[in-house]
């Protein structure tokens, strides 16, 4: 049929991470020099040296001069940046973490009402803020690839190239000072020195590879034995240095003789105890798994949990020879995609531009959407529209359904080989096209060029 799209499902990812297209049809781009790929900019070899080397193996030091970007990361965000957040954009918990000797300090010393209007108890409050910091405390701010522009477009671009969810917090630490103790943390960090300077000493894992489950605190004399032995990495970090450390990996940090601003970027890694966690959800499907333990058995008992646990096991590897691919793959999807958001798109604008559509209007797939299309079969003595089947659209929030004969367009439009509403493929005129187009873009797939 015209459209079809086989039996394989067909899976991509709108733009390339570049620099936000905004539904009015300007470009939100960042600002200074020229833009280089976000990995570039983090890292000073190769990706695939990086990939085979570092990647969850090993550290890896970049020096500002090697990175070859001399404005270092003051576009992402600058320490009047941090002010203007902490200020007069109204942050409220838990976009602000406050430490001080290795203790987060409770929310309540630096929040409070937010004045006529704005009567919630958790609002940044700046003066307190400065009491706290002036005293010697660490200011975090947290998910800045949600609130902050710039990191915003940097996170989703480095997001797609990794193939993994990132997230984004910012440490400003005063002079002489340490927020946190020697610790370790459960994802892969890219630090990011913004501004300052800050002493760097970097252990060996006492546990490598450690998942969200295994935090450094369950640990906490291991790391301080080991902490207390020769450094496997001694550095001083300067405005645009970088410093990469694959999860496990122990690490502290202090301020010298003027205060810091640093970046971290983290890699909420999908690991392959999360595809052990997709099997046994699915193993729920096997009646043998399912099955209750004996009349009367003593779980207490080794005797009498041994032969259950020997059979528990059989069956278990039985339907692990029969798992089926495609039904991972979903479940990780499901786990996967929700944690990195597409490009933001601007409400009022997009839905102005849904009313204007024409023929002529040039659209784009929304960067950073990761969707996957499948057709699905036609209903049995099914004709006219549904007599074609549907299409399923499969997003980072929803699934969202087209007739058949929308198949052949939809695949073309997501995958980048048409932009005008009137060069759509498999539809009978334009009148159809616009109708897909104005679906599109009120369901947030597609943004104006």
């Amino acid at each position: 049929m015209p459209g079809d799209l086989g039996t394989e499902p067909t899976t991509g990812s709108g733009g390339a991470g570049r620099p936000t297209r905004a539904a009015g049809g300007a470009s939100e781009s960042r600002s200074g020099p020229a833009h280089r790929p976000a990995l570039a900019r983090c890292v000073a070899v190769e990706p695939a040296k990086f990939a085979a080397a570092h990647w969850g193996r090993a550290p890896l030091l970049s020096r500002a001069a090697e990175l070859g970007n001399p404005d270092g990361f003051r576009d992402l965000l600058s320490p009047a940046d941090a002010d203007e957040l902490l200020s007069r954009r109204g942050l409220r918990t838990p976009f602000l973490r406050v430490a001080q000797n290795g203790q987060v300090r409770p929310a309540g010393q630096y929040t409070g009402g937010g004045g006529a209007g704005a009567e919630i108890t958790d609002q940044v409050l700046d003066e307190r803020v400065l009491a706290l910091y002036a005293d010697g405390a660490t200011l975090v701010l947290q998910g800045l690839h949600r609130t902050w522009p710039p990191l915003i477009d940097f996170t989703r671009e480095l997001s797609l190239l990794l193939g993994q969810p990132l997230q984004v917090n910012a440490y400003l630490t005063p002079p002489g000072n340490q927020g946190f103790a020697t610790h370790y943390d459960t994802h892969d960090v890219f630090v990011l020195q913004v501004d300052g300077h800050k002493h760097w000493q970097v252990h060996e894992p006492v546990l490598p590879d450690p998942l969200e489950r295994q935090p450094w605190g369950g640990r906490a004399d291991e790391v301080a034995a080991v902490a207390d032995g020769p450094a496997a990495l001694d550095v001083l970090l300067g405005p645009g240095d970088a410093l990469y450390l694959p999860r496990g990996w122990l690490h502290s940090a202090r301020a010298q003789d003027e205060s810091s601003l640093h970046l971290t970027v983290g890699v909420r890694a999908v690991t392959r105890y999360a595809m052990v966690e997709a099997l046994l959800d699915l193993a729920a499907e096997d009646p043998r798994l399912r099955a209750s333990l004996p009349f009367g058995v003593d779980v207490a008992e080794v005797d009498q949990v041994e032969p259950e646990l020997t059979e528990t096991v059989d069956a278990l590897r039985d339907w692990l020879l029969r798992a089926d691919p495609a039904a991972v793959a979903a479940r990780l999807r499901a786990r996967a995609w929700p944690a990195a958001r597409p490009a933001p798109i601007r409400p009022l604008a997009q839905a102005a531009a849904i009313a204007s559509v024409d023929a002529d209007t040039r659209l784009a797939p929304r960067d950073g959407l990761r969707w996957q299309l499948t057709a699905e079969p036609p209903a049995p003595g099914a004709d006219g529209v549904d007599g074609a089947g549907r299409v399923a659209l499969a997003l980072f929030d929803r699934t969202v359904t087209f007739p058949g004969q929308c198949a052949l367009a939809l695949r073309a439009f997501l995958s980048g080989a048409v932009q005008r509403v009137g060069d759509l493929p498999g539809l009978d005129d334009d009148v159809d096209r616009i109708v897909l187009a104005r679906r599109l873009l009120r369901e947030a797939i597609a943004v104006p060029v």
